[in-house]
């Protein structure tokens, strides 16, 4: 069952009524200040020499680290220069009260979505994804049809519709409006067309805005309450009343609400106050964003990633840190500097899914390629390496220590040219939009990096 929402009205009311501050004070000083605090009384150390940490002990840290900070920082509102504040007795009702699994989908296509432990041989779920990647309306049903035909997806989000009926899709336009209900309308249009009518369908991208988003809301031709509906946190800790009247509206349509949350490495705070600020948003997420679960996306405030070797730090300790101290569900969501159709990019993916798997993720959310900012620069076969490679690893029970010494092999073939990769090759120039089959060269390329995992110890399953 879906967890309760935590005393929304009351969440409500703190949005009004909690102390005055301004954004500029909570930032510097309060934020900041309390990420180092927090951080030494911890003793929370990155070791570059451990991109996959077998530390139980720093992860507990890591987990008590973050309790303290969102209880002492709280969420501010940026629509009324207010903090919210929470009592440590009712984070632990949030979190006593959580569900033990997440519904995706309907009908023959559901899915279920549990916790999962550190090392966990039971298989994540799997969310094929291109994120937030613009898309052209001629080129957007061929695209998502090529995401969710891929078997192990057990629910897929969508991209972004660029242009809609000649208009651009800005925010609080009317095309923004008109966007959002052409793309959940397509969305589900693809879905019929490739077999999986009931599928989780992860909407609206196009309609950033709460108006929007509940325009596309329409069991018949729109978005129902089985997919997955977004409520983001504004970075680090922050929300407005639009995101608030998204989670209002979702909660009460009986929608899944997923956090979307992405800690900045290299803005407030080193890459151990980052994975502490992960561990804090997830509890905004619970608490004030209302979600069902998490999709979580650290982000290299530079190269936009998160598969370098500190960023794979974070993600590692952040799912440590979950899974052994919470029944809070996440999905790991990936981001590549490389574009499709390279060998860097397979070389992310792969790295990305497995050290995910391995440290508990509930989910693999993968994965968004050329750092999610290139026209159409995206394909399945990028997402297909992620999950392939964290399922199999998975299968092959693998430990972190295993984990580690496939990082350090895999890690070196790419790290020196985060700051100029490839940027490879748009979704028409990988994919036949006839028959949604990937060009020679894409499968070549995958297939060459497949074995490479494989001859590491990754044990495919096929």
């Amino acid at each position: 069952m879906p967890v309760p929402p935590w005393r929304i009205t009351s969440v409500l009311r703190r949005s009004e009524t909690g102390p005055l501050v301004t954004e500029r004070d909570f930032d510097r000083r309060v934020l900041v200040p309390e990420i180092k605090r927090v951080v030494k009384e911890y003793d929370i150390k990155y070791d570059p020499e451990t991109p996959v940490p077998s530390d139980d002990s720093l992860a507990k840290d890591i987990w008590n680290a973050g309790v303290d900070l969102f209880l002492s920082v709280g969420v501010f509102c940026t629509s009324t220069s207010r903090r919210m504040i929470f009592t440590d007795d009712e984070l632990k009702e949030a979190l006593w009260n959580y569900h033990d699994s997440i519904e995706l989908g309907m009908g023959q296509d559901r899915k279920t979505w549990f916790p999962r432990s550190i090392e966990d041989p039971r298989r994540p779920g799997c969310l094929f994804s291109p994120v937030g990647v613009r898309c052209s309306e001629k080129n957007f049903v061929k695209l998502v049809m090529a995401y969710m035909q891929e078997p192990l997806a057990d629910a897929v989000s969508t991209p972004i519709l660029e242009k809609v009926d000649g208009g651009y899709t800005k925010t609080h336009s009317p095309f923004e409006q008109q966007g959002g209900s052409v793309h959940a309308l397509n969305s589900r249009q693809a879905a019929i067309r490739v077999g999986r009518p009931g599928m989780a369908i992860c909407l609206t991208g196009t309609a950033l805005s709460a108006a929007s988003q509940i325009a596309s809301s329409n069991p018949i031709w729109g978005a129902r309450p089985s997919d997955i509906r977004l409520v983001s946190v504004i970075s680090e800790l922050k929300i407005d009343h639009d995101l608030m009247n998204k989670a209002l509206h979702f909660r009460q349509n009986g929608a899944n609400i997923g956090t979307l949350t992405s800690p900045l490495f290299g803005a407030y705070a080193g890459i151990e106050g980052t994975t502490v600020l992960g561990i804090a948003s997830h509890l905004q997420g619970l608490m004030v964003n209302q979600g069902n679960y998490t999709c979580y996306f650290p982000i290299h405030i530079r190269h936009l990633n998160n598969t370098s070797r500190e960023m794979l730090w974070l993600v590692s300790l952040s799912y440590q840190a979950l899974a052994s101290n919470s029944r809070l569900i996440s999905g790991s969501n990936g981001f590549a500097v490389a574009g499709p159709c390279t060998e860097m990019v397979m070389y992310e993916a792969g790295l990305h899914g497995m050290v995910s798997a391995v440290s508990g993720a509930a989910g693999l959310w993968e994965i968004a390629s050329a750092m999610n900012k290139h026209f159409e620069r995206t394909t399945p076969m990028e997402a297909r390496m992620g999950c392939e490679t964290g399922l199999s690893a998975v299968k092959s029970r693998l430990k972190r220590t295993a984990a580690y010494e496939i990082v350090k092999k895999i890690l070196p073939k790419y790290e020196e040219k985060l700051g100029n990769a490839p940027l490879g090759k748009t979704f028409e120039e990988c994919y036949d939009l006839e028959t949604l089959e990937p060009s020679k060269e894409y499968q070549e390329i995958y297939g060459r990096v497949k074995a490479e995992f494989r001859d590491l110890g990754i044990d495919y399953i096929y």
